[in-house]
């Protein structure tokens, strides 16, 4: 059967920062799985212009009416129905995977919403089912002695033993002592474990840095979270009308309006496994020219890699340094963290893990070029314990001071968010947390400094670290 897209492929191409596992039921999915039921109502009542009808504004210019009204009466409706129906997942708060049985197949419906609650996203695919758990019980440094190490082990051995993950590295800080345990292999096949030092994409906990950069060149005067982004970018850019209410605040707590990726980073142009590697500061800047704001700047939470990418070239422009030089620089270097880069140096090469997409077949580590800050970094688990343990007990030095600024909420409407971070509720207890996905990662970091805890998990898989994060908090907050 011939698949039927009605999206750009940049629609669903994006760093992963929070899915179904932590923001369980979230404003955002509600709306999105109403309209599901929605579209699955008039589909098993053949009602093809009712379908479109929920359709956005980007949905009805890639196909008109006539057009979807015969995909739907050719290749649709003869399935016969819907026969049943579950959720999937909910990635980056944006986009639900739902799987669809009918009689003769099953398969799996992409759907994300713009911002009238429209169809944005809407795409069959072929069921992709995970395959059977590894047969034979994969190797780790937990000894399962202690209580905690117990609790450990019944937490990450389901997901561990999945056909699609294949190494992990977990840190946890609990009463002031930091545990690490290891699990899997650095590349399948090779029968060897990760080490804290083994390096790892982190996704978009990166974010997390590009804030702590904004927040010291806060403290030193030479920028102000208030700042217009107009004041920082070439006259041709900042007389775009629809940037003069954009802060820089704003671009950190993806409050900015702005889009989640651009819509001139074109993936097919280049490489759709490595698809920020070539996406440039002229292309970012003939893109801001001319774009729209998705909402009012400072109204809504709308999760934006294109804002934070933003902010960090801001950051670079005015430090005269590239986005590495300055997290090299400012945060690294005072706190020893010696792995935590975002090009690899050749002496460390030997130390990286290879990364695996959600089927458990190898893929390219991404690259990124203009886009850096939103999820460049790759790093330890080590090095992300300092890192952690600094945001639970920030110091009174500068780098501390600035820490400790990203810590404030700036935004509590439909997310709580800090500079960068996302304070989520597990269990009744507040956490500082951020993930990062990419096609070949997951990570997961949060902290909580009353419960002087924290835990950061590294995957070199695509499979979601969340679920395994957020069951870990629930077993070691009590």
């Amino acid at each position: 059967m011939k698949l039927i897209r009605f999206s750009y492929l940049y629609l669903f191409i994006a760093l992963v920062f929070c899915s179904s596992a932590v923001f369980a039921q979230s404003r955002q999915q509600v709306k999105t799985d109403s309209v599901f039921a929605l579209v699955q109502k008039f589909f098993n009542a053949k009602q093809a212009d009712s379908i479109y009808a929920l359709g956005g504004e980007r949905f009805k210019k890639a196909l008109t009416r006539e057009g979807f009204r015969s995909i739907a009466d050719q290749q649709l409706f003869p399935m016969n129905g819907i026969k049943g129906s579950s959720l999937i997942n909910f990635v980056n708060n944006n986009v639900a995977t739902y799987k669809l049985i009918f009689e003769a197949v099953t398969l799996q419906l992409q759907m994300g919403l713009d911002q009238h609650n429209k169809l944005d996203l809407f795409l069959f695919q072929p069921f992709t089912q995970v395959t059977d758990d590894k047969l034979t019980q994969v190797a780790t440094t937990n000894k399962t002695t202690s209580a905690m190490d117990k609790g450990v082990e019944a937490v990450v051995r389901p997901f561990i033993q999945k056909s699609n993950t294949v190494g992990l590295s977990i840190g946890i800080l609990k009463d002031g002592q930091i545990t690490t345990y290891n699990y899997g292999e650095t590349i399948r096949g090779n029968n060897q474990l990760p080490t804290p030092n083994t390096i790892f994409e982190i996704g978009s906990i990166t974010k997390t840095f590009t804030s702590v950069l904004l927040a010291y060149y806060v403290n030193e005067g030479k920028v102000k979270l208030t700042d217009p982004i107009t004041k920082y970018l070439p006259d041709s850019v900042a007389k775009n009308p629809a940037l003069k209410q954009v802060t820089l605040q704003s671009l950190s707590n993806h409050t900015s309006g702005l889009a989640q990726v651009p819509d001139n980073l074109n993936f097919n142009a280049t490489d759709e496994l490595n698809p920020y590697k070539n996406y440039n500061k002229q292309l970012l800047f003939s893109y801001l020219k001319t774009c729209k704001l998705n909402s009012q700047p400072g109204e809504r939470y709308d999760y934006s890699n294109l804002g934070v990418g933003l902010l960090g070239t801001i950051l670079s422009q005015i430090s005269g340094k590239t986005f590495e030089q300055m997290v090299t620089e400012l945060i690294c270097k005072p706190l020893n963290m010696q792995s935590t880069v975002q090009h690899i140096p050749s002496a460390k090469q030997t130390n990286v893990a290879s990364v695996y997409n959600a089927t458990g077949n190898v893929t390219p580590a991404w690259d990124f070029d203009v886009l850096a800050p939103c999820g460049a970094l790759r790093s330890t688990v080590n090095d992300l314990m300092i890192y952690v343990k600094a945001n639970l007990t920030p110091t009174s030095d500068r780098l501390g001071k600035a820490m400790e600024l990203t810590h404030h909420i700036t935004f509590s409407k439909d997310a709580k968010m800090g500079l960068a971070w996302h304070i989520i509720l597990v269990d009744g207890v507040e956490y500082y947390f951020h993930n990062g996905g990419t096609y070949g990662s997951s990570s997961f970091l949060a902290f909580n400094s009353e419960k002087n805890l924290a835990i950061v998990i590294l995957s070199n898989a695509a499979e979601s670290t969340d679920v395994i994060g957020t069951e870990l908090l629930k077993k070691l907050q009590l």
